[in-house]
């Protein structure tokens, strides 16, 4: 019986990283978000890696917190829950601030703090039958993991409220027509279906794609202006790299480029 809470293999490029709890529909902890923040950090140090896919063990992508261990912590100090939930925080954060593209890849369904996992990546590619659930309200709890913000980015307001005020599940499908789900795959397909995105990212130019990944992480919350003033940075740098003398030369002599010597 395999006891790692996390599971990394690569394929190609890409690094696939597998949440490994199955006999709780891959419920997260401290120990999970302790190993796929390590995980994180050190992918976006490897020059092999292009991007990112997290995925669920069993047809599951996660149930979020283990409700035994939740309730556990009301022995404790407001202080120590407070530095357990930043485990949590500390995860999402990485996942944002990652220079690699983080592609989610969800089977079966996300709920509460494995919804918020789902949100938080650059891209999330589901299963047409699985659902998605803010399902905090049903054990008295609210929501953590930035799941509010990374939804608002996406949903109406109405829609969240309901959402979290609710917990009902919500299908892949309808997410999909709002805008938060980027891909729809067919039932038992959806981590070949993000591998194959991951693959696809990484063959691109590096430096340009984690600027273009901080642009669109910060475009929902800041102003215009501002928005454009980070636009022009990350230009003026893209301008001056060799990336973008392969890919204008390439573009110009109507050939695919070759990012790869340029890599590390």
């Amino acid at each position: 019986m395999n006891t790692e809470v996390l599971l990394a293999r690569n394929e190609g490029a890409a690094l696939v990283l597998t949440i490994n709890n199955p006999a709780t529909r891959n419920s997260i902890g401290p120990e999970f978000f302790q190993a796929a923040r390590e995980a994180l950090n050190a992918a976006a140090a490897d020059p092999v890696v292009g991007a990112i896919v997290f995925t669920g063990a069993g047809g599951f992508f996660s149930s979020g917190g283990n409700l035994n261990q939740l309730a556990a912590t009301r022995e404790l100090t407001a202080e120590a829950r407070r530095a357990r939930l930043e485990l949590l925080h500390g995860l999402i954060r990485a996942i944002r601030n990652n220079p690699k593209p983080v592609i989610m890849a969800v089977e079966g369904g996300a709920a509460g703090a494995g919804m918020s996992l789902a949100l938080a990546g650059d891209l999330l590619v589901a299963a047409r039958n699985a659902f998605f659930a803010a399902a905090y309200i049903k054990a008295g709890l609210t929501p953590d993991g930035g799941l509010t913000a990374l939804l608002a980015e996406s949903v109406p307001r109405q829609f969240l409220t309901r959402m979290c005020l609710t917990g009902e599940r919500v299908s892949a499908e309808r997410m999909h027509a709002l805008g938060v789900v980027g891909t729809l795959a067919e039932p038992g397909s959806a981590e070949a279906a993000a591998i194959g995105l991951a693959r696809q990212l990484a063959r691109g130019p590096e430096r340009a794609t984690a600027r273009i990944l901080g642009l669109c992480r910060t475009a929902p919350a800041l102003p215009l202006d501002e928005q454009m003033e980070r636009e022009a940075g990350s230009m003026v740098e893209s301008l001056g790299d060799s990336e973008a003398v392969e890919g204008i030369a390439a573009v110009l002599g109507r050939r695919n480029p070759d990012f790869d010597a340029l890599r590390g």
